[in-house]
């Protein structure tokens, strides 16, 4: 083996060594962003945590005030969400079966090729 093989080795593995590092570099790059982006959300979210608190506080001594029993709307309004859950998914499984139907064909055949 000569010089120039070696040489040439040398230089493809320093051009490897340059673009590891590189990438390393903006592997780094983007790790500290989504490391600041995660503290910001973090921060943002408590910051909402603690506003949904206090509006809370007031709409319970608002109702409280008013003579509105908070519990019992909450959970009419949760039956009424679970309801509308129930009806959309008995809906899509509706159009499901409709879907497999259709593609079966009217002999219930895969391809929907009459015998």
């Amino acid at each position: 083996m000569g010089f120039g093989d070696t040489a040439k080795k040398i230089q493809t593995l320093a051009d490897k060594a340059e673009r590891t590092y590189q990438k390393i570099n903006e592997l780094r790059t983007e790790v500290e962003e989504t490391q600041t982006t995660v503290l910001d959300t973090s921060e943002r979210v408590q910051r909402l945590e603690n506003e949904m608190a206090e509006q809370r506080a007031v709409l319970d001594a608002v109702a409280t005030e008013v003579g509105v029993d908070l519990e019992s709307v909450s959970t009419e309004a949760h039956i009424t969400d679970a309801e509308e859950a129930a009806a959309a998914d008995d809906t899509d499984d509706t159009d499901d079966a409709e879907n497999g139907d259709a593609e079966a064909g009217a002999d219930g055949s895969a391809d929907g090729a009459e015998k």
